[in-house]
């Protein structure tokens, strides 16, 4: 490809359309007849349109950028998670899946033409702020993000660590905007914590899908399942974006021994696949209540997708996000990157979750606590029950006997009185898996 003087001439362009309409033909002999040429005309006039900004355009264009800027327009027409990616770009989503960016932690996405929130990644600087999934960003900056592409609006959004970004917002029906100054900051790619919620129920958090989310989860996993004590598991997949299929894969896999975890079918048959289950060198047999909501997309469906289908776990919360497609990332020959979706997937019993999203068990809406409640829970920590009575008797039994296992007795994590007191999805699964326990002893009648 020749420059002169810095700006590709007409001839030149043309020349290059017609190179690249001859290999496109070329790659689909038999499937390209009638329309050959068309795809000649188009291309054509897409040179002369190109002549035409050079020659008579009120302000100079270099040939270049337009050509860029061509390919992003047709990309962003496919859907809204195929994008064509800048070399600096690609760099970036690299980066993303294996070090650290600074930004403030939000996955968006192109929900009729308005630019969305998936989801706040935990603890970044967004979620902090209040932001949360299904608020449509209208402005960056004061920039107003109509026929913005989400590549844009990330790098728009991203910045140095320590400098601020206006985000202004649509929430809910009413039609009331509000603004957000969020400061930057690194975001990090930690993507699993977990504590006991009680001395042998445990929660796991899985905030998205990267390339050490597997060897996270089993290390915690491990943790929890030290000594036995463990005999139930609360996952947390809300406000979780996705990531990496093969991630997703793995994740699902820590649990079954069996089954499929989940299929795909492209338009091209190499993007077909069927994954199973293989049978893990250590048995998970306790019960696990996974939780997903609105901002459970992507990995994160298919995750709860396999062990719902797969009956290995109950689902609790509210429908995921419903993204069913899977993206493949293409390196090109300058360094920039395509981002292209390549495939839909399927849950193990055939099911598509594209905008349907996966379905919980059991329904059970997020409900922030109201400053009654908070004034209630104060009341009860406040009674007085018989043990603060001075002077009282003590029980004449040990707390094994009474099924309260002295040797676990300590202080539950603070951050596991924290979450139970002010989140009530997580407290139902807990509760869940709590009389789960209790019925599988229980004796029935024959």
């Amino acid at each position: 490809m020749r420059f002169e003087q810095g700006r590709m001439t007409f001839k030149t362009i043309l020349v290059v359309l017609m190179i690249i309409g001859a290999v496109f033909l070329n790659g689909h002999r038999g499937l390209v007849k009638a329309g050959t040429d068309d795809v000649y005309k188009n291309l054509e006039v897409f040179a002369e349109v190109l002549r035409q900004i050079e020659k008579n355009y009120v302000d100079p264009q270099e040939a270049k950028g337009l050509i860029s800027s061509a390919i992003k327009g047709m990309v962003q027409s496919l859907d809204p998670h195929s994008s064509f990616m800048s070399k600096e770009e690609h760099q970036e989503l690299l980066m993303e899946t294996k070090g650290s960016f600074s930004g403030v932690g939000i996955e968006i996405t192109l929900r009729d033409n308005v630019l969305t929130v998936v989801s706040a990644i935990e603890g970044t600087p967004a979620f902090e702020a209040g932001i949360e999934s299904g608020d449509k960003i209208v402005k960056i900056d004061d920039k107003v993000t109509t026929d913005m592409t989400i590549v844009d609006a990330v790098k728009q959004i991203r910045g140095e660590k320590g400098t601020k970004v206006k985000l202004t917002i649509m929430r809910g029906t009413n039609g009331k905007s509000l603004e957000f100054v969020v400061t930057r900051n690194v975001i990090p790619l930690r993507s699993v914590r977990h504590f006991f919620l009680t001395p042998s129920i445990g929660y796991a958090r899985v905030s998205n899908f990267q390339s050490k989310t597997t060897e996270d989860l089993v290390a915690a996993l491990d943790s929890l399942e030290k000594d036995g004590k463990l005999e139930g598991l609360v996952l947390d997949l809300r406000n979780n974006p996705g990531g990496l299929l093969s991630q997703a894969i793995e994740v699902s896999d820590l649990f079954l021994d069996s089954g499929v975890i989940v299929s795909t079918k492209g338009r091209d048959t190499s993007q077909d696949m069927e994954v199973a289950a293989r049978k893990n060198g250590r048995e998970r047999s306790y019960p696990v209540v996974v939780v997903v909501n609105g901002g459970s997309a992507s990995a994160a469906e298919i995750v709860a997708g396999a062990l719902q289908d797969n009956k290995r776990a109950l689902v609790l919360g509210t429908k995921t996000f419903g993204k069913g497609s899977v993206q493949t990332i293409l390196p090109l020959s300058d360094g920039s990157g395509l981002r292209l979706t390549t495939a839909r997937y399927y849950t193990p019993s055939g099911k598509s979750i594209q905008v349907s999203g996966i379905a919980p068990d059991v329904e059970v809406k997020f409900i922030p606590p109201t400053e009654e409640e908070e004034k209630d829970k104060e009341k009860l920590r406040k009674e007085i029950r018989e043990g603060d009575l001075k002077g009282h008797m003590e029980n004449d039994t040990n707390a094994a006997d009474q099924g309260k296992p002295a040797a676990d007795s300590k202080e539950i994590d603070k951050k596991a009185k924290e979450i139970l007191e002010k989140d009530n999805q997580v407290r139902q699964a807990l509760q869940l898996l709590q009389t789960w326990h209790i019925f599988s002893q229980m004796r029935v009648r024959e």
